[in-house]
C-alpha cells in the first residue's frame, strides 16, 4: 500500500496534507509513503523531516508513480496523477458543487474522489472533519487580521491618562469559525455580541460570555439544515433579521461574517447601506469572501474601503496559518483512513455510511447522490 503526499500547487496554498507526525503513523500501519520534495516547505516542514519520519522523499513523478493513495489538501489536477494505479483514491477537497469539470476527469480517469469537506457531520466523523478544524483556525485568524487592520486597542484600559474603551466586536454566524471568533475577541478583550440563523447557538454564545442578538418573535427561524448547517431563512426572517441588524451593525467597531450554506453562494449579510451606518475606521472580515461574500463590495485578499470602514477577507483563511491548518488536515485524513484500515487486506476498506458519503467517483461514473441531484 503506497500512500502519496503531493505539494499543492493550487495559488496562495501553503498547506501539506501530511506531516512528519502521521507519516510515522502510516508507516506504523504497514503503508509506504512518498512525499514529493518540499511539499512541506511552506508549512514549515522541511524534506529531511519527512525522510526521519519513514517517508521517501522525491519528485512528483516518483511519488505518483504506482500510488495507491493520494492525499491532497485540494484536489490536484488529474495529468498530476499520472503513473497512479487503476482505481487510485484520491482524497482531497474538491469543491464538488463548483468544480463539477475536475470531478468529471476523475472519473472519467477511473480514480476514486474522497471529497473531505463531504464527510458527515456524525459523532464518530467528528475527528475526520477537515471543515471544522479549518474553520476554527479560520475564526481565530479573522479576529487577529482584524484587530491588526483597527487603528485601536481591543480591551479596556485604565490608565493614568485616562480610559480607553473595550472594542466592539459582532460575529455573524455562530458555527465553529465564529464560535472560535467569538472565543478569540473575548480573550483579546473585546465586548463581543453574536447572532446565527439557528436559535439553538444561543446557550452557546452565552457560554463563551457574548451577548446573543437574535429577532424575536419570528415564526420559522430555526435555520438547522441537515447535518448542522444553516439553511435559507423566509423572506419575513430575513427582512425582521436585516432591521435587527441594521441598528445593531452601526455600533460596531469590528464585523467577523461567516455565514456559508452548502451549494450554493454565500448570502449577503450586510449592504452597502450598513457600512454607511458604521464609524470611520470600523473593520469588516468576510470569512465568505471566497465564496461571493457576505458583504457587499467584498473582495477576496484585498482591503477595500467603503465610506470610512476596511472590508478584508482572504481567499484560503486557513492557508495564513499554514503549519497548524496541515497538522489538523493531516490527523483529520489519517483518522479517516486508518479508522477503516484492514489489517489482513494492509489497506482502508471503507464502510457505507462514511464512504459513501465521501465518495464522488467509481468505476469511471459519479456515484455521489448529491451531485446526481
Amino acid at each position: 500500500m503506497k500512500i502519496t503526499v503531493l505539494k499543492e500547487r493550487a495559488e496562495g496554498e501553503h498547506r501539506v496534507a501530511a506531516t512528519p507526525e502521521t507519516v510515522r503513523k502510516f508507516v506504523a500501519l504497514g503503508a509506504n509513503v512518498s512525499v514529493e520534495s518540499g511539499a512541506g516547505d511552506a508549512a514549515s516542514i522541511s524534506d529531511k523531516d519527512y525522510q526521519e519520519s519513514g517517508a521517501e522523499v522525491c519528485p512528483a513523478q516518483d511519488a505518483v508513480k504506482d500510488a495507491d493513495i493520494v492525499l491532497g489538501i485540494q484536489a490536484p489536477d488529474v495529468m498530476t496523477l499520472q503513473g497512479a494505479k487503476a482505481g487510485a483514491w484520491v482524497a482531497a477537497l474538491f469543491d464538488p458543487f463548483v468544480e463539477n469539470e475536475r470531478v468529471e476527469a476523475y472519473a472519467k480517469a477511473g480514480f476514486e474522489a474522497l471529497s473531505m469537506e463531504f464527510m458527515p457531520r456524525i459523532t464518530r466523523a467528528q475527528s475526520m472533519d477537515v471543515l471544522s478544524s479549518q474553520s476554527n483556525l479560520a475564526g481565530y485568524k479573522a479576529v487577529i487580521a482584524a484587530s491588526d487592520q483597527y487603528g485601536r486597542a481591543f480591551p479596556m484600559m485604565m490608565t493614568a491618562a485616562g480610559t480607553v474603551q473595550a472594542a466592539r466586536v459582532f460575529v455573524m454566524g455562530v458555527g465553529v469559525a465564529g464560535l472560535q471568533a467569538i472565543a478569540t475577541a473575548r480573550r483579546l478583550g473585546a465586548q463581543v455580541s453574536a447572532t446565527d440563523v439557528r436559535s439553538a447557538t444561543k446557550e452557546q454564545i452565552l457560554s463563551l460570555g457574548a451577548k446573543p442578538i437574535f429577532v424575536e418573535e419570528v415564526e420559522g427561524i430555526e435555520g438547522e439544515g441537515s447535518g448542522g448547517y444553516a439553511t435559507e431563512m423566509s423572506e419575513e426572517y430575513q427582512k425582521a433579521q436585516a432591521e435587527l441588524v441594521s441598528g445593531h451593525i452601526a455600533k460596531q467597531d469590528i464585523v467577523i461574517t461567516t455565514a456559508l450554506i452548502p451549494g450554493q453562494a454565500a448570502p449577503q449579510l450586510i449592504s452597502d447601506a450598513q457600512i454607511a451606518t458604521m464609524k470611520p475606521g470600523s473593520v469588516i472580515f468576510d470569512l465568505a469572501v471566497a465564496q461571493g461574500g457576505n458583504v457587499e463590495g467584498s473582495r477576496a485578499d484585498e482591503v477595500v474601503e467603503r465610506h470610512g470602514v476596511f472590508i478584508m477577507g482572504y481567499s484560503n483563511t486557513a492557508s495564513h496559518l499554514a503549519a497548524d491548518s496541515s497538522a489538523l488536515f493531516a490527523r483529520n485524513q489519517y483518522n479517516f483512513l486508518s479508522a477503516f484500515w484492514d489489517k489482513e487486506e494492509g489497506k482502508p476498506v471503507l464502510d457505507e455510511e462514511i464512504g459513501d458519503a465521501v465518495r464522488l467517483t467509481k468505476g469511471g461514473e459519479i456515484v455521489n447522490e448529491r451531485l446526481k441531484g
